[in-house]
């Protein structure tokens, strides 16, 4: 998918469906008040109108119209417009228009058109570069699908969508923040391809493939350990999850910038290709699922695929993925066993079904010798976080403040929103065993911060921030397109995180120039 700029009057722009944001509360533009029925079309959020045109139709420009609009009397040169109601422009917001022209691009698909153009609207007081990059976002990543596995003849058949490929931007917008919202775009849907993959395809080795690649694209420092080099430094954690594992774990290792540049984020990612349960064997329904248990590592590569070609400055970034599959077999790790993690933690097994958090165990240890200033560790933890926030926010377990905040920013600005957690002595209490150090699992009971306790004892002190997403990182039922919260979200994996650690990396950045 490419989007490009065009600063052309929208008039002038031929294209099979140009998008037109209104706001509730401003007059049609172009003089389309004429041809729309009163009341059916009032700009209101995600309300919609199609209309049908010609090039041949008499549509003259307003003389209250937009600079962009004036100076033409001719029609559009559009065949067809669809309106896209925004909102009211004082409760408007990047990520409401993120949405709203998300699904706008739902809407031309199922026009089955290969290209559209969609207008920028008169923006207001809003910020204009944060506002421009939140609908390339929306337009771009709505745009997203996932057919590599599909066949020719599929591909063939009459009721398969005609593929978007082209979308135009027309309006005043930086160029640059376009380009930004593209290499960002193409982050995420990374993310996303790799979470959609098949588990016989998206293996831990296939993770590291693509590590290579960004660290080559990136000029990155890439080390991948093999089971021999987890056993010489003691990685008991992703040691005993593989055991049963035909498909060798890889231990990834990204370094962008060196120490001194900057501040020092260390950014962590579970990598369970698939997810069993392992011995505690998981209910065979849905289980089809657990191909995206890795979605942490997703978010963590697709983050570093999106610095590689940004490029920040003033900052050092190690990208840590644990990677390996969890699966049941006659040398598979079981309930009572007891497993000591690199840093020298044991941890005893209840459930080997609460396998993240020992692989993460080893991947928080690994990453001290860089002494970072801040660690985020993201990974499909816990059942438990959907049922306490649901499908729509993330739930955050955190040992600073400062740096909680700092997510929630991120998070806020990109509409991938966190809910910290009260992480209480009770809870920290909980995870400890009677006869090793910890146990990895405390029962039902506010599990998504029990098991934050757990990982608290692999992060020696630093400041630090757990992001439970197994109730964000995939969208598991086709809603109907009007019911969508986040239309620009594809059904299937999501790519949530890339966007916020962006953010978070940008935003260090900065305050280092």
């Amino acid at each position: 998918m490419q989007l490009t700029l065009s600063s052309e009057s929208i008039n002038d722009v031929s294209t099979p469906l140009l998008i037109l944001g209104v706001f509730a509360d401003e007059q049609l533009p172009g003089g389309l008040a004429d041809v729309v029925e009163s009341g059916d079309f009032t700009g209101k959020f995600k309300q919609t109108l199609l209309l049908p045109f010609v090039p041949s139709r008499p549509t003259m420009i307003a003389a209250d119209a937009p600079a962009q609009m004036a100076g033409s009397s001719r029609a559009f040169a559009a065949r067809r417009i669809l309106l896209l109601g925004l909102g009211k422009q004082a409760d408007a917001t990047p990520e409401q228009l993120r949405r709203a022209y998300g699904l706008a691009v739902l809407r031309a698909k199922a026009l089955n058109v290969a290209a559209l153009a969609a207008a920028i609207p008169e923006l207001g007081s809003l910020d204009r570069d944060a506002t421009v990059r939140a609908i390339a976002e929306g337009l771009l990543l709505a745009s997203y699908r996932f057919d590599k596995f599909k066949g020719s003849a599929s591909k063939k058949q009459a009721e398969e969508p005609t593929e978007l490929s082209a979308i135009t931007l027309v309006g005043e917008g930086d160029a640059e923040i376009v380009e930004q919202a593209q290499i960002v775009a193409r982050g995420v849907m990374l993310a996303r391809d790799l979470g959609n993959e098949p588990p016989a395809t998206c293996t831990p080795t296939r993770l590291a493939e693509v590590a290579r690649e960004i660290a080559e694209r990136g000029g990155m420092e890439l080390t991948v350990l093999d089971r021999e080099q987890m056993r010489e430094l003691g990685m008991g954690g992703m040691l005993g999850v593989s055991q049963a594992a035909h498909e060798p774990p890889k231990f990834i290792v990204l370094e962008y910038g060196r120490k001194g540049q900057g501040k020092t984020l260390a950014l962590v990612g579970k990598g369970i290709t698939f997810d069993s349960g392992g011995i505690s064997l998981k209910p065979g329904e849905k289980m089809d699922l657990m191909k995206m248990d890795m979605m942490g590592a997703a978010a963590v590569l697709g983050t570093m695929s999106v610095v590689a070609e940004l490029k920040p400055q003033n900052i050092h970034v190690v990208a840590i993925v644990c990677a390996t599959e969890n699966l049941p077999g006659g040398n598979a790790f079981k309930p009572g066993d007891i497993l000591k993690a690199m840093n020298g933690v044991t941890m005893e097994i209840l459930n080997t079904d609460a396998e993240g958090r020992l692989v993460l165990a080893d991947g928080l240890s690994y990453v001290q010798r860089y002494e970072p200033d801040a660690i985020i560790d993201l990974a499909t933890l816990t059942g438990a976080v959907q049922i306490a926030l649901g499908t729509h926010i993330t739930g955050m377990i955190t040992n600073n403040a400062e740096l909680a905040q700092r997510v929630k920013q991120s998070g806020d600005a990109t509409g991938e929103l966190v809910w910290e957690l009260p992480l209480l002595p009770e809870y920290r209490k909980a995870v400890k065993s009677t006869i090793a150090d910890i146990k990895n699992t405390a029962g039902r009971a506010a599990g998504t911060i029990t098991a934050g306790a757990f990982l608290e004892h692999f992060v020696d002190e630093r400041p630090w921030v757990h992001l439970d997403i197994a109730g964000t990182a995939w969208v598991e039922i086709p809603p109907k397109v009007e019911d969508q919260a986040k239309p620009y979200n594809s059904v299937g994996a999501v790519g949530v995180g890339v966007r916020l650690l962006t953010d978070l990396v940008q935003r260090y950045t900065q305050e280092q120039a």
